[in-house]
């Protein structure tokens, strides 16, 4: 009887527990959006919707916009997805399903290490090695050849600096590659075998299995994957900074200079003084990323919604 009142009182204090924690996490995420909205409420009434309609960045005015930083930070996450989603999809595929088992724990290993490298070493090392190239080989290369092809024209314009958008895209690839590899290996190890050996039978070869087995299997954490590394893409600031050019305007051109949210944030914040517009903007543009974060996990629900019914018909 004292075991079973024991155990008994013991699961209620583990649900307690786990329940406490839960919405321990809940409070915190709340607090967090409360303090930045509530930061940035004083610019949302200064400016209205004019802050996220204009570009306009000058405190000696005290005339505050958050689309160029918002444009900066849209656009280089992507220019990061879209190179480091594919290199990691291969990397995973390729260490879990090709890899002989020493040279997959190695390179396993090292994309490990990668990740643990500090955002500021990326910077240092994106500022050395990847702006030089861009501005001595990468942008004169593609002017010249697609200078005169309208629209692309616009993309490759510009003096070649090396520091913009494109290097500030490239730099969150290498970062976010790491973390997007380590998931979708975690994911194709732990696909039961059966599933693989039973396509495999069935005369399947490795692509038609990794199509029609294994993504369908790990459609959700992949998508996770991709959601985690951009997440880590838009709220990068140190290694941006480096390579960014830090110019708070939007250009069509991939090598202009431009701007983040995170980056600016960290470059105007210790200058803001304490109740000014500026700190209020600082503080907006904290809750627009928030935002922004968001609405990439909603679409991410989205989209596995919509192909998890598509599979089901």
């Amino acid at each position: 009887m004292l075991e079973d009142g024991s155990r008994l009182n013991g699961d209620s204090i583990f649900r307690w527990l786990v329940t406490a924690a839960g919405i321990g996490v809940l409070l915190l995420l709340g607090g967090i959006i409360l303090v930045m909205i509530g930061g940035g409420m004083k610019a949302f009434e200064t400016f209205g919707p004019s802050f996220f309609t204009t570009s306009v960045w000058n405190p000696v005015t005290q005339h505050f916009g958050a689309l160029a930083p918002v444009f900066g930070t849209i656009i280089t996450s992507l220019i990061g997805l879209a190179v480091a989603v594919p290199l990691a999809f291969g990397a995973a595929f390729w260490l879990t399903q090709m890899a002989p088992a020493r040279i997959s724990f190695a390179v396993g290993m090292a994309v490990q290490l990668l990740a643990a490298v500090p955002s500021i070493i990326f910077g240092m090392w994106g500022f050395s090695v990847i702006v030089p190239l861009i501005a001595r080989y990468v942008q004169p290369t593609l002017h010249h050849w697609f200078g005169h092809v309208p629209v692309i024209e616009a993309l490759v314009a510009g003096a070649p600096f090396g520091t913009g958008l494109m290097t500030g895209g490239l730099i969150l690839a290498v970062m976010i590659m790491p973390f997007v590899t380590a998931v979708m290996c975690d994911v194709f190890t732990s696909i039961p075998a059966v599933l693989k050996e039973s396509g495999f039978g069935l005369g399947a070869t490795r692509w038609e299995v990794m199509r029609n087995v294994i993504l369908p299997w790990s459609r959700s954490a992949v998508v996770g994957s991709v959601v985690l590394g951009m997440g880590r893409a838009m709220g990068e600031t140190m290694a941006v900074t480096f390579v960014i050019g830090n110019a708070n305007k939007i250009g069509w051109s991939l090598f202009a200079p431009g701007n983040t949210i995170a980056s600016l944030i960290a470059l105007e914040f210790p200058e803001s003084p304490a109740g000014s517009v500026k700190l209020s903007a600082l503080m907006a543009l904290g809750a627009i990323l928030m935002g922004l974060s968001f609405i990439a996990l909603a679409i991410s629900r989205v989209l596995l919604g919509v192909s998890g019914k598509k599979e089901g018909r």
